[in-house]
């Protein structure tokens, strides 16, 4: 049986997951699973990097404790952020989280230098504030920058633990607002107009595309040697490459964030796409996927740590099922990026201190349905096509009530699953770095078949 592993990490969460083919079927395996988190160090939100390693390298060593050894491993993680590298390959920290609002004070500042309008023409990628474009800033601003050598987003930054060898990775890469949607290589004419330093940036590697083995010490570590390949390293990337997507439908990757969606061959940079603040990040083969982020299962995961984790999702999702309150909150609201407390930001933004719990949840249940059937009709509108179908993986497919209410909102059909979806693309396209017979459209297809996908009543 010849194996792969999939090194996924969320925001909150991380996972290693093995899958292989067996009698034509995909088959997957969580054989390890680990919290990923925010900390706060000297008044800054940071990741806590040295954890995140330690952790792969357990999900990874896992693999000798089972007896399933993987020929190759990626990993995929979420967008935005980096670690700097220093001229000694060592890391300058912190390695700041993208939910920490430095960047609050350089926008205007960078837009002097390169309007909105002229980045999104260049580089497709809707304005965010914590993008990597206003996080380099930042650093160069500080002097951060000064000694860095080397660029890595997150998921190459494991990478090159695990092998030594420094790459950067197509997919993630587009999520910096520093790569041009055209020539789909680092935009140097920006990157030099802002003062960021050039010679940082590796030339960008594609899916598919090898790393390297494990080095000395992560052999040790884990007990065997392996080669890491490119997946789509940014997660919705992954999830994405996973759905069997096509012209009339479109995918909601249902996590931390709500990422929805559909697949074009060329980016959409429209003055249209740019109001509505669409974005048109690079996937597989050179795919764009033009979608809106949306504040999704972090309010959720908000609500439940303001709760002490004394209620399961199930049971917030009951107590939301009990209410009848549907007003609506704005889910990409500046005050639900990282609140002390969602609940009172929550009942704060509908001017209501006195709203009961289920009211709290069903509010934001209503208010993501919501979202999703408008960015549907955004979606609609700028690409002409028509939508039938919503296709909602990840682990948020989960969530009965939700599914229920886009497809209730949203008047589409609406599929569920696969729930693990950014483990699977990251498997599929280690498939087809196995197999050169092994199109997209075939790893879909066996997806397709192979995975449990419902349809919504």
């Amino acid at each position: 049986m010849t194996y792969h592993l999939a090194v996924d990490i969320g925001a909150s969460s991380g996972r290693t997951i093995l899958g292989w083919i067996d009698n034509g079927k995909l088959k997957l395996e969580e054989i390890y699973r680990f919290e990923n988190y925010i900390k706060k160090e000297k008044g800054t939100l940071v990741w806590d990097i040295k954890h995140l390693v330690k952790e792969v390298i357990n999900g990874i060593a896992k693999c000798r404790e089972i007896g399933k050894f993987p020929e190759t491993v990626a990993v995929d993680t979420w967008g935005v952020d980096y670690v700097l590298i220093d001229e000694n390959g060592k890391e300058i920290l912190p390695a700041v989280s993208y939910r920490d609002d430095r960047t609050n004070l350089v926008q205007e500042e960078i837009s002097k230098v390169v309007s909105q309008k002229e980045l999104y023409g260049r580089t497709g990628i809707q304005k965010q504030n914590f993008n990597t474009i206003y996080q380099l800033y930042c650093d160069k601003k500080s002097g951060k920058l000064d000694n860095a050598k080397c660029f890595l987003m997150i998921p190459d930054y494991i990478a090159y633990k695990l092998t030594g060898v420094m790459k950067n990775e197509y997919t993630n890469a587009t999520t910096t607002n520093l790569v041009n949607a055209k020539t789909k290589t680092w935009d140097y004419e920006i990157i030099d107009r802002l003062g960021i330093k050039k010679d940082i940036f590796f030339k960008l590697s594609q899916p598919k595309t090898e790393i390297g083995s494990f080095n000395e010490k992560t052999k040790m570590a884990v007990g065997f040697d392996c080669k890491v390949i490119c997946a789509p390293s940014h997660d919705t990337a992954s999830a994405v490459c996973a759905c069997p997507v096509d012209d009339k439908s479109v995918y909601i990757s249902s996590g931390t964030w709500s990422l929805i969606g559909t697949e074009n061959t060329a980016p959409v940079l429209s003055d249209e796409a740019l109001n509505a603040n669409f974005t048109n990040e690079g996937g597989i083969n050179y795919r764009f996927r033009f979608l809106k982020n949306i504040m999704g299962m972090w309010l959720f995961q908000n609500i439940r740590r303001n709760l002490d984790k004394k209620f399961t999702y199930d049971d917030m999702m009951n107590l939301a099922m009990q209410s009848t309150y549907c007003e609506k909150i704005d889910p990409n609201a500046p005050e639900f990026i990282a609140p002390e407390n969602m609940i009172d930001a929550v009942k704060k933004y509908l001017n209501n201190d006195a709203l009961s719990l289920d009211s709290v949840i069903n509010s934001v249940y209503h208010s993501l349905a919501q979202s999703y059937a408008d960015a549907v009709l955004e979606i609609e509108k700028i690409s002409g096509k028509t939508i039938e179908l919503i296709n909602i993986v990840g682990g948020g497919s989960k969530d009965r009530y939700l599914n229920s209410l886009t497809r209730k909102y949203t008047g589409k059909k609406v599929l569920a699953g696969p729930v693990e979806a950014t483990a699977t693309g990251n498997i599929i396209c280690q498939l087809m770095y196995d197999d050169e017979n092994l199109t997209l459209e075939k790893a879909r297809e066996l997806v397709k078949n192979s995975l449990d996908i419902k349809e919504v009543d």
